[in-house]
């Protein structure tokens, strides 16, 4: 009995720490600029402390074997998170301040992967894993609660080997998924130095809010293909295909999103005549006029693309994106475009809502 209640113990200090990391990488994930990089730094002072001593005290517990899985899930969780917070703080002494910064958020991915499974068992993680305007919503924490966690087909899955392999994909059925209708898909696509596995965890809490499946591809190189896009265009073709034969997917409702080079290869794929996408969100792309020369002009007629790029953009300016609205709208595209004042080269999960509201897939 001692061994479960020091357990238990670990446990109720371990989520709520864990839990409060995340917030912090998902601060600084949104505020990173290599101008901002000091002050975001500054930030993360303090702020793994408490998580620390939590791990460091679960640690030293004898856990009971019965209670090891729960272990396995959120001491990596508390590692991952803690090497995220700790690479940031010595972001600024690596020769390159800004990519360390990057790099030492992708644990933030391993982080959430590693302690989503406990969304079946513990409130505040199923809780962390919706959108804020859901988690007091009492009625939709019960039925995901009644969820057997053992249910097949559903909740994250890797296609092609494991989460971040070239080629490969990482897919998200919420566990709500009922085959008695179709279902929106949205396909996100990650930016040049990232891959599916990572990027699906910037889309999942609003899958799991608003009953979407959500694919997250893997280029096939090191970036998308954007000088080829048959090659990765048509392993996106293919890997929807798959899944639209095992779930049942709305034809009508399909987004392609991405990041970067992920938003890039949203205009470039998503402009061909042949394209099933339809709908279309590049965030902080590049764009070039010549990408409608080469496009179907009555598939860019009347094509929904909703544009996102941040004012502080150092990698594509914002005259970029302006000129992807002029050029668009001009070609007859139904085009938004949302410029934040904020936001630099970095991905803005709080315009999700916005962008899913849009495409007709609300809460």
């Amino acid at each position: 009995m001692a061994d479960v209640e020091a357990a238990v113990e670990a446990v109720s200090r371990l989520v709520p720490a864990t839990l409060k990391a995340l917030h912090v990488l998902e601060f600084a994930g949104r505020h990173l600029s290599p101008t901002s990089l000091i002050q975001v730094v500054a930030a993360m002072a303090g702020r793994d402390d408490e998580l620390k001593d939590a791990l460091d005290s679960s640690h030293a517990v004898g856990w009971p074997d019965r209670l090891e899985p729960v272990r396995g899930c959120l001491e990596p969780a508390a590692e991952a998170a803690c090497a995220g917070i700790a690479g940031l703080r010595a972001a600024p002494e690596a020769p390159q301040p800004i990519v360390a910064a990057y790099r030492a958020l992708r644990n933030y991915a391993r982080a959430a992967e590693s302690i989503y499974p406990m969304t079946a068992f513990f409130k505040p993680v199923s809780q962390f894993f919706l959108e804020p305007s859901a988690r007091d919503d009492a009625a939709r924490l019960a039925r995901l609660g009644e969820i057997d966690p053992g249910r097949d087909r559903v909740g994250v899955m890797h296609g092609g080997g494991p989460a971040g392999t070239r080629g490969g994909f990482s897919l998200y059925v919420p566990e709500t998924y009922d085959g008695s209708r179709a279902w929106p898909l949205v396909v996100a696509l990650h930016g040049g130095s990232g891959n599916g596995g990572a990027f699906l965890w910037s889309w999942l809490r609003e899958a799991r809010t608003r009953d979407f499946v959500l694919l997250a591809p893997t280029a096939s190189g090191s970036t998308w293909s954007l000088m080829e896009p048959e090659v990765d265009g048509a392993m996106i073709d293919g890997m929807v295909e798959q899944i639209a034969g095992e779930w049942r997917i709305d034809p009508d409702r399909q987004l392609l999103t991405g990041m970067s080079d992920g938003g890039t290869f949203t205009y470039v794929a998503g402009l061909r005549g042949d394209c099933r996408f339809t709908h279309l969100a590049p965030v902080a792309a590049a764009f070039h006029p010549m990408l409608l020369g080469s496009a179907d002009p009555e598939r860019v007629r009347g094509l929904p693309v909703h544009i996102v790029h941040g004012a502080q953009d150092w990698m594509f300016g914002p005259e970029i994106a302006r000129e992807a609205e002029r050029s668009l709208a001009a070609a007859g595209a139904d085009v938004v475009y949302r410029e934040i004042a904020d936001l630099s080269h970095t991905y803005p999960r709080d315009e999700n809502g916005t962008i899913l509201d849009w495409f007709g897939v609300t809460t």
